[in-house]
């Protein structure tokens, strides 16, 4: 035992400082050792999962009823607190209910929306697009053309994070028509008269349905687009 103990002190130590220096390895999740920020990938603390909860069923439930075409997406944590959580593909948001044809509404460049933004985005587009269509421009509204969701980044100027990087966000480009007339925000905010009602119109009723609504109006980051999300308490310019 007395020529076994310097051995045992020997050992416990280099055990010692092998777990301290295999600690110094172990970063916080979505690190790494590099100085440069790495893009966003899933978290691997996380595994990616379909919402199960009451509230994603029920809001599921409601896409169904409005007829939407959607796929849930697994849940996701990103890097950067950029996430995809209680998340939907959209193909299309229903179909115009009022029109002789019951046409169809696609949808186009749409990646994941948080399921409560694609209900609220579908009812839009049925009774306030769909509907300003046909009474104003005189003619079915056949498509929805967007400039995407998700994306993991901060608001522009800003060191917050954006409401796309929740996919709770969406910005809206143009309309397309069934007599094949395609109104932009960008080219027709201010263009015919009955152009102009009309993107006021369902910019007004988009104002209804998002915590905040951002047009033209608000500042030339957006005049190309309608951006809408969840967030905030009816915030509409």
């Amino acid at each position: 035992m007395i020529f076994r103990r310097p051995y045992i002190r020997r050992f416990t130590v280099a055990a010692m400082a092998t777990v301290m220096l295999s600690a110094c390895g172990i970063l916080p999740e979505g690190r790494t050792s590099s100085s440069k920020a790495s893009a966003p990938r899933p978290s691997v603390s996380a595994a990616p999962r379909i919402a199960n909860n009451q509230s994603a069923r029920a809001c599921h439930a409601k896409l169904g009823q409005a007829k939407v075409n959607f796929t849930p997406v697994p849940d996701q944590y990103f890097g950067g607190g950029c996430s995809q959580v209680n998340s939907v593909n959209m193909t299309n948001v229903g179909f115009d209910r009022n029109s002789a044809f019951q046409n169809t509404l696609e949808v186009t460049n749409l990646g994941p929306v948080t399921c409560p933004l694609a209900s609220n985005f579908a009812g839009w587009a049925q009774y306030g697009v769909a509907r300003a269509a046909r009474q104003i421009l005189g003619s079915d509204l056949v498509r929805i053309e967007t400039m995407g969701s998700y994306s993991c980044r901060n608001v522009a100027g800003s060191g917050r994070l954006s409401q796309h990087a929740h996919a709770n966000a969406i910005d809206v480009a143009a309309f397309v028509l069934a007599d094949g007339r395609r109104i932009s925000v960008k080219n027709d905010w201010n263009g015919t008269r009955t152009e102009r009602e009309f993107l006021r119109t369902i910019h007004a009723s988009a104002c209804k349905r998002f915590g905040t609504v951002l047009s033209p109006d608000y500042n030339r980051a957006h005049r190309d687009h309608f951006h809408f999300d969840m967030s905030g308490n009816g915030y509409c310019r």
